[in-house]
């Protein structure tokens, strides 16, 4: 067995399974540096899993084949992947950002699934962008802090607050 024939993975090719992992993984290093589920390792098998559902779909031949019948099976699957990190606590809702993170992780995947790597490395950068942006603006402006954010940030205060007390007695 040969060096070539060890590393070929035909039909698929390591520039798309790179780009999956590194579109995965530069959104999964902003996800747990800032503590939020939905890390590296698992939003770059979020993305690589797509990429490679659908590069198998694109290969199959037949007169009942659809790949497009797959794009929507990944997308109910994602769904529920998603539903798994949303909680609900004393009235609050939160992972939404974690599930919808996971919904673009794998539209990623459909992309490069396409052969537009380029293109799936730009829309990664966009989503840690907004990732990190608007937590900025939220953190520095009281109009992004309304609503919904303020009882987030007030319910997590009073859990540390919880756990503080919790451990002095």
């Amino acid at each position: 067995m040969t060096l070539k024939m060890l590393f070929d993975i035909s039909p698929y090719d390591w520039e798309s399974i790179g780009t999956a992992i590194f579109c995965g993984s530069i959104i999964g290093l902003e996800r747990q540096l800032r503590g939020k589920p939905v890390g590296i390792r698992t939003s770059a098998l979020i993305t690589l899993g797509t990429y490679l559902f659908l590069s198998t779909a694109f290969m199959l031949e037949g007169d009942i084949i659809d790949p497009s019948r797959v794009v929507g099976q990944v997308i109910t699957g994602i769904g529920f992947l998603g539903a798994g990190v949303m909680l609900s606590k004393e009235g609050v809702v939160v992972g939404v950002t974690s599930a919808a993170s996971i919904w673009v992780l794998a539209a990623i995947g459909v992309i490069i699934s396409t052969g537009t790597l380029v293109s799936a490395i730009k829309l990664s950068v966009l989503v840690v962008v907004i990732l990190y942006g608007v937590d900025l603006l939220e953190e520095h402006t009281k109009a992004f802090s309304r609503g919904v954010h303020a009882k987030v940030r007030s319910f997590s205060a009073g859990r540390k607050q919880k756990e503080i007390f919790d451990k002095r007695n």
